[in-house]
C-alpha cells in the first residue's frame, strides 16, 4: 500500500502541473460542465412539456394519446442505462450526420449528442419531479383560478406553474448534481470530459492511479461548491416564504 503513496508530491506534480497537464483537466472540467448545463436547460423544457401533458385533463383525445407517449417515454428512460442511451445517441445520430451537414453540425461533435442525450435522460427525471411537485400544491388553487373565469391552461401557467417551479428548484438542483457526475460516461464515446482526461495523462507519465485521485478531487470540489449553492438557494426561498 505504501508503494502507491511513494514519491506522491513528484507524481502529483507530474501528473497536474509539468508539461502544463493542468490545462487538460480544465478542458476536461469545462467539457463536462458544458454537458451538464445544456442537459439540464434541456431536461428542464422537456420535464415541464411533459409533466404539464401528464397532469393536464384527459376529455380531449389528442391529450390522451400524447400522455400515453409521455408514459412510455418516461419508462424507457428511466428504464435502461444513460450509457446505453448514449451509445445508440452516437452511433445512430452520428452516422445520419456523416451524411448530412445538420444546422452546421459535423460528426466529431460528440458533445451535441451528449447534451441531447443527457438531456432527454433529465427530462423524464424532470418530468416526475415537477409532477410530483404539482401534486403537492392544494387543488383548490386550481378550483379559485377556474371559478374566476381562467382556462385550465391560463390556472396552470399563471398559479401553479410558478409555486411548482419554486419548490421544484432544490430537487432540479439536485438533478444537476447528479448530471455532473453521470456525464463521466461521456468518455465512452471520444469525448474529452473529465474522467477521459485520465487516460491521456497515463499515457503520457505512465501514472494511473495519481490522476484518479486529481479527477476524483476535482469532482468532488465542484459538487461541494453545488451543494453550498443550492443550501444558499434554499435558505433565500424559505426566507421568502415567511
Amino acid at each position: 500500500m505504501n508503494s502507491l503513496f511513494d514519491n506522491f508530491g513528484e507524481k502529483l506534480y507530474e501528473c497536474f502541473i509539468e508539461h502544463d497537464m493542468w490545462r487538460l483537466y480544465l478542458t476536461g472540467l469545462r467539457n463536462t460542465v458544458i454537458i451538464a448545463i445544456g442537459a439540464c436547460l434541456i431536461g428542464l423544457i422537456i420535464g415541464i412539456i411533459v409533466a404539464c401533458i401528464r397532469i393536464a385533463p384527459k376529455k380531449n383525445p389528442i391529450i390522451k394519446i400524447l400522455d400515453g407517449i409521455c408514459r412510455f417515454y418516461i419508462t424507457i428512460i428511466r428504464g435502461t442505462p444513460v450509457v446505453l442511451q448514449l451509445f445508440i445517441s452516437y452511433f445512430g445520430f452520428l452516422m445520419f450526420l456523416r451524411y448530412v451537414d445538420f444546422f452546421g453540425i459535423k460528426q466529431t461533435d460528440a458533445i451535441f449528442v451528449a447534451i441531447i442525450t443527457f438531456g432527454v435522460n433529465s427530462g423524464a427525471y424532470m418530468a416526475e419531479i415537477m409532477r410530483g411537485s404539482i401534486n403537492a400544491i392544494d387543488q383548490g388553487q386550481m378550483e379559485a383560478g377556474r371559478s374566476l373565469g381562467l382556462s385550465w391552461a391560463k390556472t396552470f401557467v399563471k398559479i401553479i406553474l410558478p409555486q411548482t417551479l419554486k419548490s421544484a428548484i432544490p430537487t432540479m438542483f439536485n438533478e444537476f448534481i447528479t448530471l455532473i457526475k453521470e456525464t463521466s460516461v461521456a468518455g465512452y464515446v471520444g469525448i474529452l470530459d473529465l474522467t477521459k482526461i485520465q487516460s491521456y495523462v497515463t499515457f503520457q507519465t505512465t501514472e494511473l492511479f495519481t490522476p484518479l485521485l486529481i479527477i476524483a478531487a476535482i469532482y468532488l470540489t465542484l459538487v461541494l461548491i453545488l451543494q453550498q449553492i443550492q443550501k444558499f438557494i434554499e435558505r433565500r426561498l424559505a426566507r421568502s416564504e415567511r
